[in-house]
């Protein structure tokens, strides 16, 4: 708020010296108040950049914890269908050995005892 200034006249008069004065100290107050908003509406910044930059990294340190279960969690999957595609393809080469072989007592019934199997 601005303040009244009480103006003294010297034999009547207001002099140039006293209204330099005068202006010069109106000047430094409406100075001092500007800047004081100023500075209030830097800090209120400040304070509401704070709050905002702490969500930020708590958003970033919950995100981080999510990303990190969920990549746990992949690597289990990837582990857990790597040793079902082994046993997967051990199955099959051993099913492979035993098609093999089932071929070969085929084929020996077939000319020792004259057995046709279908």
């Amino acid at each position: 708020m601005a303040k009244k200034m009480k103006l003294i006249k010297k034999d009547g008069f207001i002099t140039k010296g006293y209204l330099d004065k005068a202006l010069d100290k109106a000047l430094k107050e409406q100075s001092k108040t500007i800047i004081e908003a100023v500075n209030f509406g830097f800090e209120k910044n400040r304070k509401e950049h704070e709050i905002f930059e702490n969500k930020i990294d708590f958003n970033f340190k919950e995100n981080k914890k999510e990303h990190d279960e969920f990549k746990e969690k992949m690597d289990r999957l990837a582990n857990t269908l790597d040793k079902f595609l082994k046993h997967l393809m051990n199955f099959n080469d051993e099913f492979k050995i035993v098609k093999a072989r089932l071929a070969r007592v085929e084929k020996i019934l077939e000319e020792k005892l004259g057995i046709t199997i279908d």
